[in-house]
């Protein structure tokens, strides 16, 4: 079922719980490759001891991850956690607006579930989500781009933007962590036709969610990950020895300020910026867009992982050098990770 219960959540089939020190039970989730996973809260350097008992087959915990796929919105997939919120955008809506497979974003300040809420609001009460009621909005504009943070072929100097996904699959219901697997059309490359689908996830209290992007190549190909780039006020962070780089938007009056990062656990060939023209297909008219292309080579059969998010200035990151901090720290969790023993 998409439709996920908002103030308690039924692991089902769960038969085992961890504790910490204090004997406190910790929220826990069972994944869909066969993990029973739970937030340590541990920082870096720190010992701690857990105890994995068994327990009720029913465990209830609140949800700190949500998402679905909402019909009544044309098909968008949606998630988020209880920081930030993602959609990607589905078939039906293609003839409506046109197509598009960027990432938006959803800004919360809010740590509840919210999208249920905004949509049904949307639908219903005829309220914009693009504007801030009190906890957060969506004014995030992607247009024929790839949002913040999708990923395409970059084959001789253009990018080739896919359409809106056609089929999802949910496989990670929460509490912890949300996973879905998107499948879109058939591209066509150099004369070939390349198969494409993504499998992303979040999970509570990150600020990133992850990506695992697939294309059905035969040969390396260029590929490209996206930030749709504003016209001005404005600035990139990058340099040659981190893997990662963040995009700092204007500043909005109403909407305060949101600094967008990419991050690529295995390293970036290279960053830089792309400008085109699109011709929009109902509309009859040319639009500009840039992007700033975080760029790597695709290699056949191996998909490719990485993370991408935000920070907001109204919840949590109040500057851009705060964003940096977290995107530093999240980068070294990745290359050091948890060291783990277990005992009977």
């Amino acid at each position: 079922n998409q439709h996920i219960c908002k103030d308690t959540f039924t692991v089902m089939g769960i038969e085992y719980f961890g504790k910490n020190q204090n004997n406190e039970i910790l929220p826990a989730q069972t994944t869909s490759d066969n993990k029973l996973i739970f937030q340590s809260g541990l920082k870096a350097k720190e010992l701690a001891i857990f105890t994995i008992k068994k327990g009720k087959k029913n465990q209830q915990f609140e949800p700190k991850v949500f998402g679905r796929i909402y019909p009544e919105r044309k098909d968008d997939i949606a998630w988020e956690n209880d920081k930030i919120g993602f959609r990607f955008y589905g078939n039906a809506l293609k003839e409506l607006e046109g197509p598009s497979n960027a990432l938006d974003l959803w800004f919360k300040r809010t740590n509840r579930m919210i999208l249920d809420e905004w949509y049904k609001k949307s639908i219903e009460e005829k309220i914009s989500y693009h504007v801030d009621h009190g906890e957060g909005c969506d004014p995030y504009a992607v247009g024929r781009s790839l949002g913040a943070g999708a990923m395409a072929p970059f084959v001789n100097g253009e990018l080739i933007l896919n359409e809106n996904y056609l089929s999802a699959e949910i496989s990670d219901f929460g509490p912890l962590r949300f996973t879905a697997t998107l499948h879109y059309p058939e591209m066509e490359i150099n004369g070939k036709l390349v198969e494409e689908s993504k499998t992303v996830s979040l999970d509570a209290g990150s600020q990133l969610t992850k990506i695992t992007q697939f294309f059905n190549v035969k040969e390396e190909t260029k590929v490209a990950v996206g930030v749709v780039k504003r016209k001005e006020n404005d600035s990139i962070l990058w340099n040659n020895e981190t893997n990662y780089f963040i995009y700092q938007e204007p500043i909005s009056k109403e909407n305060g300020q949101i600094f967008i990062g990419v991050l690529f656990p295995n390293g970036l060939d290279s960053v830089g910026v792309q400008s085109y023209e699109y011709l929009h297909p109902l509309r009859k008219e040319v639009q500009q867009f840039s992007h700033i292309l975080g760029y790597k080579t695709y290699q056949p059969s191996t998909p490719i992982t990485y993370y991408t998010g935000f920070g907001w200035s109204k919840f949590g990151f109040e500057t851009v050098e705060s964003f940096e901090n977290y995107m530093s720290q999240f980068n070294e969790s990745l290359k050091k990770p948890l060291i783990i023993t277990y005992s009977k």
